[in-house]
């Protein structure tokens, strides 16, 4: 991979900018953007700007795509996507939460140029694997965001600009992006706006399709809350803790199984857990089956969007979601198993990631991983302000 030091890359692409932009008008009289530069600084530990084209995903996208709650509105959407595409010259995209791209339509020149660089189904636009561009950095941000030409790391990329938009649901989740891009000579004022507007109405379809049973959130990673349509559901501890098994586990537990996940060794008889049950079905509406207790109303978990964004090796998301310990003021054997899951999940996938962020992200919700704040500081540069955070984290750990 090529090594070069920030300020290296930032002249080569400065130069490489007044190439691209008609006039020879690059960036060098105004600086590039902080947020670009750092993107770049990120990128270089894992892509080579030489590259020629996105990564493959190693995972069949026809079910992903098929699976993806932004496939119904996309498709109902499409007649307007594709006038924006054919009329502007656009290729429109829209990924996951990961980077990889589900969905794209352009007009058979731009499509052909788009698929040369693999901006086509299966590619992986993410920071780590395509470096700097509007989707990665849209991801990271959870903002919208422009690239234009040399802006991208990747030297096949500064024909383009790219022009781009988060996508979340209606619990705030965030599930994607929708990207326009096109060569830079076809670049227009106008192509953020109409990205956010039909961003805009992607959600609007998504939230109303939402049920009201679906707009059940639990959270549960640093606290302990349940929302329903916008207003909080009070419950106790104990129904709460019932309520995570039931998330984490699709299985579901027979009443032995889930008696001894609550109570443990305790001397609590069968009919507490029945009581419990009965209580936990009428505060929230769920529907929760009774010969196997299993949940068969949609609910949506935090800890259950980290185990997820952690299998699929979203570690992005993992961080963004993770805000603590799963129930942390618990001792339930069941709850206290699934915590113990979660940090040994949590802090491997960020101890074995070369991204500093990580762990910057990580160490806020973890302040007494000494392991975790030696790691940001070894990932992040000697300019970068943020070690001074990393040091004091570290200095605390180190006292505690």
């Amino acid at each position: 991979m090529v090594q070069l030091t920030l300020s290296a890359q930032r002249a080569a692409l400065e130069r490489e900018w007044a190439m691209w932009v008609p006039g020879g008008v690059g960036v060098s009289g105004a600086g590039v953007r902080t947020e670009v530069a750092q993107s770049w600084s990120r990128s270089l530990r894992t892509v080579d700007p030489g590259r020629d084209h996105a990564p493959v995903s190693e995972t069949d996208i026809g079910p992903r795509w098929a699976d993806s709650p932004l496939r119904r509105p996309v498709i109902e959407l499409k007649e307007q996507l594709h006038s924006v595409a054919d009329d502007a010259g656009y290729v429109a995209a829209v990924t996951d939460a990961s980077g990889t791209i589900l969905w794209t339509y352009g007009g058979l020149v731009m499509r052909r140029r788009a698929e040369q660089v693999n901006f086509a189904p299966g590619g992986r636009w993410d920071e780590a694997h395509m470096g700097t561009n509007a989707l990665s950095l849209a991801l990271r941000t959870d903002q919208p965001h422009t690239v234009f030409s040399a802006e991208h790391l990747v030297a096949a990329l500064h024909g383009w600009v790219c022009y781009c938009a988060p996508i979340r649901a209606a619990d705030g989740t965030l599930l994607g992006v929708l990207d326009l891009s096109t060569t830079w000579k076809r670049s227009h004022p106008l192509a953020m706006a109409t990205v956010r507007t039909m961003t805009s109405a992607i959600e609007s379809k998504l939230h109303a399709a939402a049920p009201a049973p679906a707009g059940m959130r639990l959270t549960c990673l640093g606290t302990g809350r349940l929302m329903r349509d916008g207003q909080q559901i009070r419950l106790r501890p104990r129904h709460l803790e019932i309520l995570t098994l039931l998330a984490l586990d699709d299985d579901g537990y027979n009443h032995e199984r889930l008696h001894y996940a609550v109570y443990g060794d305790r001397a609590v008889g069968a009919s507490t857990l029945k009581s419990e049950m009965s209580y936990l079905r009428r505060a929230t509406g769920a529907d929760i089956t009774s010969r196997v207790y299993r949940l068969t109303t949609p609910l949506s978990c935090d800890a259950v969007d980290v185990l997820r964004a952690i299998e699929r090796g979203d570690l992005d998301t993992a961080v963004r979601l993770y805000h603590g310990p799963l129930l942390p003021d618990s001792d339930t054997p069941g709850i206290s198993e699934w915590r113990d899951y979660l940090e040994v999940a949590m802090r491997n996938a960020v101890l074995s990631s070369v991204d500093a962020d990580h762990a910057l992200a990580y160490g806020e919700a973890a302040p007494d991983d000494i392991a975790v704040h030696e790691h940001a500081l070894a990932l992040l540069p000697t300019w970068d302000a943020r070690r001074a955070v990393v040091a004091a984290r570290l200095h605390n750990a180190l006292r505690a």
